[in-house]
């Protein structure tokens, strides 16, 4: 790509993936391309999640500062907000219906109508110990008139809409906060790992045509269903990538680490697409003799566990309605995606055409960025963490507009070290309020000060 130029009132945004496997934190901001600039990325080993669920909050906030730290480095900037992924097993979904009878009959349906529908959903009465995370609107209804996607200067008096509610336990979100908030971080905004995702590797035509996004993590695998631009179904189970590895370390006898690598290296979906002949040899513990592992055994184990997983997802597709509708098939992402032939598999459990998602669509190459970043950036495993990225600028930019009034106003970059995360808003706001006080108090700067 040629050299680009930044919006230069552009918000520079943090996503920070809290996964099984991995933690990352991903700096960056939108290019005047409607492009992703990566500026920065730390990466750290996560041993104090479990399926998705903080299970150890010192470890995590370890792992976090250690990642922080990295893109703090690369992207020379001050981290202090963050948009953070929630998943797990916790993480439920139900529809509602939701009515609103406005008072200002001469003026047109407004986002403060909207904002407010969505507002008295997050005051429905859960089950003990769970909280609402999202409220997503699906069709509107303007005075018994269906099927209105955007109700947005339209005249009515009743207005109504169906949502689809996201709801997580109280306990598991309370601990992602208390890492983040350990980690000397704030969380901007807490958002479902499967819908960052389906931000990075789903276009828009997908969405419409009706399309199932699967997530692979490590210890969870993630289900968004699309059909006609809106969110139908979310759904986690609680298998991944970890899984397959725990198997093939109890089937082939080997530590771990050698699993693990067995895995990636030489696993396959699809037992039949290996040769009999095909010998991994694996070496032993303490002067012991190798171990000799068939490529197509390994492969055997691999697929059990994988059918396994596939048809929970094919189980959600089936109860979520959409199984017909969904002329986009299916989309599989994150680490899990990088297996050989899951792709057919897919296919052949599920009766639904399959592709690999990568999240390259959204993201430009910059100068400052070297090709094996970039190329490792490129990888299914990084869908959540650019997707996360992605939905943090989006809201920064609202945020941005409705600081300003509705206007937004060119920020020009400081010259300094170190740049603090949209200090440039607040610092504003917090300039503004301090002169009219002053002009106010009708003092100069030293007698405000003492006062």
């Amino acid at each position: 790509m040629g050299k680009e130029k930044f919006t230069e009132h552009s918000p520079i945004v943090v996503g920070l993936d809290i996964g099984t496997t991995k933690i990352c934190v991903i700096v960056g901001r939108r290019t005047n391309h409607d492009k992703i600039e990566v500026l920065g990325i730390g990466k750290a080993e996560s041993s104090g999640v479990t399926r998705g669920v903080v299970s150890n909050i010192q470890k995590t906030v370890q792992g976090i500062s250690e990642a922080v730290e990295i893109a703090s480095g690369q992207s020379n900037v001050e981290i202090q907000v963050v948009n953070v992924g929630i998943a797990g097993q916790h993480i439920k979904s139900l529809q509602h219906r939701g009515i609103l009878t406005r008072r200002e009959l001469n003026t047109e349906i407004s986002k403060k109508d909207i904002d407010k529908l969505i507002e008295d959903m997050f005051k429905l009465v859960m089950p003990p110990g769970e909280e609402i995370i999202h409220v997503l609107p699906q069709e509107f209804t303007i005075d018994n008139e269906p099927g209105i996607k955007d109700p947005i200067g339209m005249a009515g008096v009743r207005l109504e809409a169906n949502f689809h509610i996201i709801s997580g336990q109280v306990t598991a979100v309370k601990n992602i906060l208390k890492c983040v908030g350990n980690a000397g971080l704030k969380a901007q905004d807490l958002i479902l790992e499967p819908l960052a995702s389906s931000e990075s590797v789903l276009s828009e035509e997908e969405k419409e045509a009706g399309v199932a996004l699967v997530d692979i993590g490590g210890g969870t695998t993630d289900i968004a269903i699309f059909h006609e631009g809106i969110i139908r179904h979310t759904a986690v189970i609680p298998f991944g990538g970890n899984s397959v590895t725990e198997d093939i370390r109890e089937g082939c006898s080997v530590m771990r680490n050698q699993a693990e690598l067995l895995k990636t290296r030489f696993g396959s979906a699809l037992a039949e697409e290996n040769k009999e002949n095909e010998i991994i040899c694996v070496p032993g513990l303490r002067g012991r003799e190798p171990k000799e592992i068939s490529v197509k055994n390994l492969a055997y184990v691999i697929q059990a566990r994988m059918e396994e997983i596939i048809e929970h997802v094919y189980y959600e597709i089936k109860s979520s309605g959409y199984e017909k509708k969904l002329i986009g098939g299916v989309v599989i992402t994150g680490g899990g995606a990088l297996l050989k032939h899951l792709t057919q598999l897919v296919e052949f459990v599920t009766g639904l055409e399959c592709r690999v998602g990568y999240p390259n669509e959204h993201l430009s190459r910059s100068e400052t960025m070297q090709k094996t970043t970039y190329e490792e950036l490129i990888s299914p495993m990084y869908a959540t963490s650019i997707g996360l990225l992605i939905k943090g600028i989006v809201k920064a930019e609202e945020l941005q507009r409705e600081m300003e009034g509705g206007e937004v106003v060119v920020e020009k970059e400081k010259s300094r070290p170190a740049k603090k995360v949209n200090e440039g808003l607040f610092g504003r706001l917090l300039k503004k309020t301090t002169e009219f006080i002053k002009d106010d108090m009708d003092v100069s700067d030293e007698e405000y000060l003492k006062r």
